[in-house]
């Protein structure tokens, strides 16, 4: 049955089904064939996986970035990284690494970061002479950093399905997005230099002009240090977290940077039920298809399969990081964390591992896996975008994945990168 619902499922993604109707209908085998799940409980579990209080996490947070982006931060946080980076070899390329460290705070989706650097930056880029393959892969690359800032949504439901702390994934995650982001701001540099691509500013800028920028910048900027402080303080869980933002959020829009309308209040609104639609029904849809996989004993199954290739536990760490990449490629980031995750990480636990060192690991992997082919989310969203052909990025990334790859061995190596802050901090 297992290999019936795997087959089913790759079949309507094959057939361009979204996602959510694939694992919905995916899931149809267990209750109409062998009737071990009527179709009453099937429906069920679409309410009961709302009906979650971590889960009003996600809605705020959504709207809070919405809202974020509506007064106007992004447009200071431009400048900002320009005035941080733009002077260095491949200017623009290393501002758009920046961004996405400074816009984690705020959108909290690498699909969302990529998309709108893609339109923001791309122009620009290509007005300065880097080829279009660079282009997309500076900025696909440079997305992923965003799944390690808080508030990222991945790890939001990454500790709402697997019952992890939010919080301590939160803190958790920004030694790694610091690392990440020097590791490509290197590799940025290095690929900018044997191509020739000039910085954007003539020199650097002076103290006086940065201190500026970062005065106008410095309510963003405070986002995820409210957060930590916060979680560390025990002022509120996750969700009074994304409720205290989306005020902070007003606040600043309307009394500091007033910038913020009544119209643009709206259009946040808009764009936030449009994004959580998305969301609520791949979590509704992921939660029939997780049941059916209960009843079928998949968890077991696949724990005892993994362990009979293997009980070394580096072993069975690197089988499941084959599988994240290998599924990353195939699914969007919240449906392959809502689907997967819950069937790899009793395998993970169970070997020893933290579930916070893990879930850092696990959501970076998935957003790797949408930057590869052959149809990986990021990659073809600024792909798309920017009109580039997939054999063109992905020659153009080779060195970024190769950056990855490092840091990736780093991260598995060093596992106090993932808990030396969570630990300090929340113990």
């Amino acid at each position: 049955m297992l290999l019936l619902i795997a087959l089913l499922f790759t079949v309507f993604l094959v057939a361009g089904l979204p996602v959510a109707f694939a694992l919905m209908l995916a899931s149809i085998p267990v209750f109409v064939l062998t009737g071990a799940m009527p179709t009453t409980v099937a429906i069920q579990k679409m309410v009961t996986a709302l009906e979650n209080f971590p889960l009003l996490a996600v809605p705020f947070f959504i709207l809070a970035g919405n809202l974020m982006n509506e007064a106007g931060i992004t447009e200071r946080l431009v400048r900002f990284s320009r005035l941080l980076t733009g002077w260095v070899s491949g200017g623009l390329a290393q501002v758009s690494i920046v961004l996405s460290m400074l816009m984690g705070g705020i959108s909290g989706s690498a699909v969302a970061d990529a998309s709108m650097e893609a339109r923001l930056l791309g122009p620009s880029m290509r007005a300065q002479g880097y080829s279009q393959p660079f282009i997309a892969a500076v900025l696909a690359f440079g997305s992923i950093i965003t799944a390690t800032i808080p508030p990222s949504i991945g790890l939001i439901l990454f500790g709402y399905i697997n019952e992890v702390s939010i919080g301590r994934l939160f803190i958790g995650g920004l030694l790694p997005g610091l690392l990440l982001t020097l590791i490509l701001i290197l590799a940025t540099f290095l690929v900018a230099r044997h191509h020739g691509y000039a910085p954007d500013l003539p020199a650097r800028p002076r103290a006086g002009e940065l201190g500026r920028s970062f005065l106008d910048s410095i309510w963003a900027l405070m986002f995820p240090v409210f957060l930590v402080i916060g979680f560390r303080f025990g002022f509120f869980t996750a969700t009074e977290a994304g409720v205290f933002l989306v005020l902070y959020a007003i606040a600043v829009g309307t009394l500091v940077y007033r910038e913020l309308s009544i119209k643009r209040i709206l259009a946040a609104f808009h764009a936030t039920m449009s994004d959580l639609g998305m969301v609520m029904l791949l979590i509704m849809m992921a939660a029939v298809l997780g049941y059916a996989m209960t009843i079928e004993r998949a968890p077991q199954e696949i724990t005892a399969f993994m362990t009979s290739l293997t009980e070394n536990p580096i072993g069975l760490l690197l089988i499941v990081c084959g599988i994240l990449v290998v599924t990353g490629m195939f699914l969007e980031g919240a449906a392959n964390i809502l689907l997967v995750t819950p069937i790899v990480m009793p395998v993970l636990v169970h070997a020893g591992f933290d579930p916070v060192h893990m879930g850092i690991i696990i959501v970076l992997l998935i957003n790797f896996g949408g930057l590869t082919p052959p149809v990986g989310v990021i990659m073809f969203t600024v792909c798309g975008i920017l009109d580039v052909k997939t054999g063109a990025y992905t020659r153009a990334a080779i060195p970024f994945f190769v950056a990855l790859a490092g840091f990736f061995a780093l991260l598995l190596i060093f596992p106090w990168l993932s808990l030396a802050l969570p630990n300090a901090v929340m113990n």
